[in-house]
């Protein structure tokens, strides 16, 4: 409750912000918030078994919006957050430049970074490096379909010349990434655009049952299987580079100490991984401790 009436007050405004010349701090407590959905709530488990084990004493907390945990995090109410590098970058210039600002975000890691990094600095916000774990839009289409039309990539669809009714949001009409991102990168014929959302169980199933031809989720999605789907490579990198980047705050959490402990990860946990713990919690019914800290023990990590 106090985040959410809080939550416009929080911290100085832009206007008032100068050079940050303070040494980075280094907090004994430290609080991970977590996004409250599956893969947040796994990143935020593993951060805190990695920081106890550095010494620290942790707890999280889960805010469920990104308008509320990120004035938090400058604040200092939440110390670190896992973060997408493309997306984060382009909510922030949003949020400095206003709405119809051009987005900063992209499929180069390294510019994304470059404009990440100097977006979070004014606020206090240090981001870490990214890790191989990456968290994308991606398009799936029945395995026999694939077989069929021996579809291994968007570019190998596109040139098939096949027609293609798209299950995804409503938004995917418009959005770069989507029905127009994938007409003028690949020259996928869509004819349409069923509105069953992204990677939903209706959708999925939609496309199962040859409803529809594609459905639009994620590259961490865990239940493609379950339902015969396969993901096309996006070989000529439509999607930004949402590579998972722990973000945190520079004066309670920017010691070298946190950082190292959070890099453990980086050249650990694989996209691959991240899907199979996902599925752990999505379709074993696990918990996400539990789940994460198997993972990290299986990794020698903790």
């Amino acid at each position: 409750m106090l985040l959410t009436v809080t939550a416009c007050t929080f911290g100085p405004s832009l206007e008032h912000r100068g050079r940050i010349t303070a040494p980075p701090g280094n907090s004994s407590r430290l609080t991970i918030g977590s996004a409250g959905f599956t893969e947040s709530d796994l990143l935020a488990e593993m951060y805190a078994l990695l920081l106890d084990r550095a010494g620290y004493h942790t707890r999280i907390l889960s805010v469920t919006n990104r308008e509320i945990y990120e004035p938090a995090l400058e604040s200092g109410q939440i110390d670190v957050v896992p973060e997408y590098a493309a997306t984060f970058a382009d909510w922030l210039n949003t949020r400095t430049h206003g709405p119809d600002a051009r987005p900063v975000g992209s499929p180069d890691l390294a510019a994304t970074m470059r404009a990440l990094r100097a977006l979070a600095a004014p606020r206090g916000l240090v981001v870490l490096a990214p890790g191989r774990a990456v968290d994308q839009n991606a398009f799936a289409v029945a395995a026999s379909f694939a077989r069929k039309h021996r579809l291994r990539t968007l570019s190998d669809l596109g040139a098939s010349g096949l027609p293609i009714r798209l299950a995804a949001g409503d938004e995917c009409v418009e959005r770069p990434y989507c029905a127009p991102g994938l007409k003028k990168t690949y020259g996928i014929r869509i004819t349409a655009i069923d509105p069953k959302g992204v990677g939903t169980t209706p959708a999925k199933k939609a496309v199962q049952d040859g409803e529809d031809q594609m459905v639009l989720t994620t590259t961490t999605d865990a239940t493609l299987d379950q339902f015969g789907l396969v993901i096309l490579e996006d070989d000529k990198h439509l999607q930004n580079a949402d590579y998972i980047v722990p973000v945190v705050n520079r004066a309670r959490a920017g010691s070298a100490r946190v950082t190292r402990a959070l890099d453990r990860l980086n050249t650990v946990l694989t996209t691959k991984d991240l899907a199979s713990l996902n599925e752990q919690v999505d379709s074993w019914r696990r918990l996400p401790e539990d789940v994460a800290r198997a993972y990290l023990k299986s990794k020698h990590l903790i």
